[in-house]
């Protein structure tokens, strides 16, 4: 029942990644057919990371109310009809519309997804979930691109991906009724953690005990490291979405290679990150998930730079495969390191919150950019997603230096 249990929530992650990528690959075409500026899709991004953010903030209590898998069913029946509109959509105001349910259902299962698994099993299943989304993320480019090259036709693709969500939601609503079951045997088991951590604690050196009782008197946000995780968050989110968005528009832009190719190319981006969270899974098996963030990091650097130089295009291709497999490892690592570094109690308002801030970079990345692309050139695209990678670096390794005794006794 377990492994059921595991693939039910890889495939709801398939879905939370197909969607993510269509705007971005669909845009250099789709802004001409419906009468839209070519910076307006930052407007859109915008609506739909504005309802993520709200969700997962409410997460908390929303997960308390309904569980995990009543959360998941409905999510995806919202993006699921979202993205039917998003086909028929005549006009930018109507996107606008649409896009709120889109984001809204996004951020809840997210948040409760990512709190479920980082709380319950270890870290190459973190890594191997979001090698999900990436699968994800990876197909709607690709189904896009056929649609467009096949018949000339956004329309088409948004429609196709619409079908694979209604899919995903007859079968969570089959299944449903393992959440529950699943969930009881996870509360046993919880139990049974709960009394050998507090066995645990007797042991501790006094400093230990002290950080925890601190810990549990002070509001999480004041937990120190918690802001600059944040901020790591606010910009790994902001160049992942970035890069999704504008990557199709800045190698027909500044590169003059064809859109159908562009939207390709841009499912290889997502494939660098999926392929990345696939070799990370089995990776965290043998190695601690901060030097894997590093790693993750200066690979993504690598790639901004591979891209940034005046090279051949195909090196653009390169440098944006890099970039996706520098990000890989670094979302599902800083998720599954909260509980250890932050406490389990505190793990669910966490998650909820860098949930929020990663769909607050989500936000004001790709609109910040949709406005300087449209005021100077969108060759500035690799110029940006350096500067965020490398304060995002800035921020991780000052967490790293907060923190540094725990996690010497606790990394994963």
């Amino acid at each position: 029942m377990a492994t059921w249990f595991l693939i039910i929530i890889y495939l709801s992650f398939i879905s939370l990644g197909i969607p993510d990528a269509l705007l971005g690959s669909a845009w250099p075409v789709m802004h001409r057919d419906i009468g839209a500026s070519f910076g307006s899709a930052g407007l859109i991004s915008m609506i739909v990371s504005v309802g993520t953010i709200v969700s997962s903030l409410a997460s908390g209590s929303i997960i308390k109310r309904l569980g995990t898998g009543k959360i998941t069913l409905i999510s995806c029946c919202l993006t699921a009809a979202a993205l039917l509109g998003f086909s028929a959509a005549p006009s930018l105001a109507w996107l606008a519309v649409l896009a709120i349910p889109l984001g809204i259902g996004a951020g809840a299962v997210d948040s409760a997804l990512n709190h479920y698994v980082a709380s319950n099993y270890k870290a190459h299943h973190m890594s191997w979930l979001h090698c999900f989304w990436g699968l994800g993320a990876m197909m709607g480019p690709m189904i896009m691109s056929y649609f467009i090259a096949s018949r000339n036709s956004w329309r088409d693709g948004y429609s196709t991906v619409s079908m694979i969500q209604w899919g995903l939601v007859i079968i969570l609503l089959v299944t449903l009724p393992l959440w529950s079951r699943v969930a009881k045997l996870h509360q046993a088991s919880s139990e049974q953690k709960k009394r050998l951590v507090e066995y645990q604690n007797v042991e501790e050196n006094g400093n230990d005990r002290l950080y925890q009782t601190d810990a549990k008197r002070r509001h999480p946000i004041h937990i120190p490291g918690v802001k600059f995780t944040l901020a790591a968050f606010l910009c790994y989110c902001g160049v992942e979405a970035t890069v999704g968005l504008w990557g199709a528009s800045y190698l027909v832009g500044a590169r003059e290679i064809t859109a159908d190719t562009a939207a390709s190319w841009v499912s290889l981006y997502y494939g660098g990150i999926t392929l990345g969270r696939l070799i990370t899974g089995f990776v965290t098996l043998k190695m601690n998930n901060r030097l894997l963030i590093l790693i993750g990091q200066m690979t993504a650097i690598a790639g901004g730079i591979v891209l940034l130089l005046p090279l051949p295009d195909v090196c653009a291709l390169i440098g944006m495969i890099l970039i996706g497999l520098g990000l890989a490892p670094i979302y599902p690592g800083l998720i599954h390191e909260t509980p250890a570094r932050f406490g389990q109690e505190n793990s669910a308002r966490l998650i909820g919150y860098q949930m929020a801030v990663a769909y607050t970079g989500t936000t004001l990345l790709p609109p910040l950019f949709g406005l300087i692309a449209s005021q100077v050139n969108v060759s500035l695209l690799p110029v940006m997603v350096l500067i965020f990678l490398i304060l995002m670096l800035m921020s991780s390794e000052q967490v790293n230096r907060i923190l540094k005794p725990r996690e010497n006794e606790g990394s994963i």
